[in-house]
């Protein structure tokens, strides 16, 4: 009758635990300037004195400059991936490719600046 008794109170105990852990809020995705700059920093450390700054301050000059969402996206994942802006051509469509160069001439004079002076930015 005891063991009986236990393992109802053990399978109680479960069934509790399981819908408690149903009833939790589900963890939010980071936003995407925050997982850049986690991704972009560790490629940064050694060439400047703040990279988190510099990271965020080419995340958000990239945002802000490049109007076309798949250019702007090749050159957060070139940024994030090496360090400094890059686009690989095969990242974009063939049709946007001849658009790579413009991109980089929009986006020159702010990445300088982010990279030797982001406290001003």
């Amino acid at each position: 009758m005891l063991v009986r008794f236990c393992a109802a109170a053990f399978v109680s105990i479960l069934t509790i635990s399981a819908a408690q852990a149903q009833v939790r809020a589900p963890s939010r995705l980071p936003d995407p300037r925050t997982e850049f700059v986690r991704q972009c920093a560790p490629r940064m450390l050694g060439r400047w004195e703040h990279p988190e700054e510099v990271c965020g301050c080419l995340h958000d000059h990239a945002a802000a400059a490049v109007e076309d969402r798949d250019l702007r996206e090749a050159l957060l994942r070139g940024i994030s991936e090496t360090g400094v802006p890059t686009i690989e051509t095969d990242w974009v469509p063939a049709s946007k490719q001849s658009e790579i160069g413009p991109t980089f001439t929009k986006i020159a004079k702010p990445t300088l600046q982010c990279m030797f002076d982001p406290a001003k930015q």
